[in-house]
């Protein structure tokens, strides 16, 4: 399939990992920003092939891990009124809130929905005006436009009974902050493409500049890693900080402005919260006041949550880059797939759930 199979071409991996380790004379740390990468580092085992001087560390990029537990707590309040229909993507149902997640809610009788785009939930509010339906609105920038286009819809088909739950988060404050952070390992970033394939990098020049580190734009296929981390490790050693594209068969530098104007019509900037983490300031999008209408926040009764968290879990850390998964206490015992203490477990982009899908944990402990 084209822009697939010819992106995993053995030889031409082992040549660019022969490259890279050519080009190596000291150690780097150079962090992934989403977590779509890692699961295809570890899937395909690009870390393992790379000089040990190298350590690719596994940012917070996962939208399904950094959405703040207050938030899941508010989507099962939500999801347990009666006449609601809480719509969402799969990947959050089993994410674990304080007491329990979406998907026992579903067991427990309320009536959660699956769907596989935000217009899907606007076509259930037409079909069932009886009835308040709710799109629980996630991620980055990659799937703000989508989500920006349903309240767009609901607001010119006069839908009153259609809200959003939003936890929108942004990757350049992210990144703003681990710079910050006084225990910041990272050297070299590699920025997430599609990502950028909506937004471009015209934000990410500054960020280089500030804080002098190399920030590289990758795709998600193994060839595209390795000319990203090649591309990292060259600016490293020659003393570099600047912004390169290494997916420019996706991404360019103003991105795509339909979509970035009709994130800016619906949405609005804010701090927010990230699950692990804690507040970084302007790192996330609310609906704006125009759209405040649509709000579910703010049309239900979900102000005063009490949260939470498992005492055992350590996925903020891993989220952070300070840990690897398999050094969490609870990993592959308390915590698995189908007894989740966080979300990094649950999702398809979390690192605790590639570690454990692809048998990391399982090499620890022959290595051991």
């Amino acid at each position: 399939m084209k822009y697939l199979t010819e992106y995993r071409d053995g030889p031409k991996a082992r040549a660019l990992a022969e490259a890279i380790r050519r080009e190596t004379t000291r150690p780097w740390a150079i962090m992934e920003v989403c977590g779509g990468q890692t699961h295809s580092i570890i899937r395909n085992g690009i870390d393992q092939i790379l000089p040990e001087e190298i350590e690719l560390i596994h940012g917070p990029g996962c939208p399904v891990c950094v959405t703040p537990l207050e938030t899941i707590d508010k989507a099962l309040a939500i999801a347990a009124l009666p006449n609601v229909t809480f719509c969402s993507f799969g990947d959050m149902l089993r994410v674990p809130g304080s007491s329990h997640d979406l998907f026992t809610a579903k067991s427990r009788g309320a009536d959660v929905r699956i769907v596989y785009s935000p217009l899907d939930a606007v076509r259930i509010a037409e079909r069932e005006p009886e009835r308040q339906v709710v799109f629980f609105a996630i991620g980055f920038e990659t799937t703000a436009p989508a989500n920006a286009m349903a309240a767009k819809l609901a607001k010119a088909r006069n839908l009153p009974n259609f809200s959003l739950l939003v936890s929108h988060v942004l990757v350049p404050p992210a990144i703003d902050a681990i710079m910050q952070s006084p225990d910041n390992r990272v050297q070299a970033f590699l920025a997430a493409g599609h990502v950028c394939s909506v937004m471009g990098y015209w934000q990410y020049p500054p960020l280089a500049e500030r804080h002098h580190v190399p920030i590289v734009v990758t795709g998600f296929e193994p060839l595209d890693l390795l000319r990203g981390i090649l591309r990292a490790v060259r600016q490293l050693e020659r003393g570099e900080a600047k912004v390169e594209n290494a997916y420019e068969r996706v991404v360019t530098f103003e991105g795509s402005r339909p979509a970035q104007e009709v994130i800016a019509e619906v949405f609005t900037t804010t701090d927010r919260s990230w699950r692990g983490i804690g507040t970084i300031p302007q790192s996330g999008w609310r609906l704006s006041d125009e759209y405040a209408a649509f709000d579910a926040e703010r049309r239900f009764p979900v102000g005063d949550i009490a949260t939470c968290e498992s005492t055992l879990c350590r996925s903020g850390e891993v989220l952070q880059g300070a840990i690897k998964p398999h050094e969490c206490p609870a990993f592959g015992k308390e915590c698995t797939p189908r007894t989740p203490l966080g979300a990094t477990m649950v999702s398809s982009e979390g690192a605790c759930a590639a570690y454990y899908n692809y048998g990391r944990h399982e090499t620890v402990k022959l290595q051991v």
